[in-house]
């Protein structure tokens, strides 16, 4: 919704995914730390490695030390690229902020969040994941009652998407006229 209001959108997912890439250094990085065993038809096997390190708190220390740096600097490249064309606002859509405590590094955060059984529900039947997966991922973020009082500005996209864009183009001329 806010690239329709003409913000330049810079996704960590996209860097993340990016960064795994067959030919990359996170890539093989990736593969040096963990073993072939994790790479499947030539891609790092998400599913695999997923299930590693949500079961093993020091597997995804090591795999957030090769990875979180390589997302930081894809998004930076990025976000520089975005204002060379042009951009007045470029939104960084980061998933794990408040987790990786970076909400320091931007002029201003919109936290876009819904209620936990929401969430839940996206996760296992929007994304297909188990619902014990969708569990084991929610159990590792921060609750949104954290994370409310650290942003500037929050939307509620539980509801209908009309009441979500009216929320979003609030905070969008509230972030405009900074």
């Amino acid at each position: 919704m806010f690239r329709d209001l003409g913000a330049a959108i810079v996704d960590a997912d996209e860097a993340t995914h990016a960064v795994y890439a067959p030919g990359t250094p996170g890539f093989d990085a990736i593969v040096e730390e963990f073993g072939k065993e994790f790479v499947r038809d030539g891609q790092v096997d998400r599913a695999r490695l997923g299930d590693l390190v949500f079961r093993d708190p020091g597997a995804l220390e090591r795999l957030n030390a090769i990875v979180h740096p390589l997302v930081r600097q894809w998004m930076a490249d990025r976000t520089v690229e975005a204002a060379g064309r042009g951009a007045e606002i470029v939104i960084q859509d980061v998933p794990l902020l408040f987790e990786n405590s970076l909400e320091g590094l931007y002029s201003s955060v919109v936290l876009v969040y819904v209620p936990p059984q929401v969430q839940l529900q996206r996760l296992v039947e929007g994304r297909g994941l188990p619902r014990a997966r969708a569990e084991a991922i929610m159990a590792s973020q921060m609750p949104i009652d954290e994370k409310r009082p650290r942003a500037q500005h929050v939307v509620d996209n539980s509801g209908a998407r009309e009441e979500t864009r009216r929320q979003v183009e609030q905070v969008w001329a509230r972030v405009r006229s900074l």
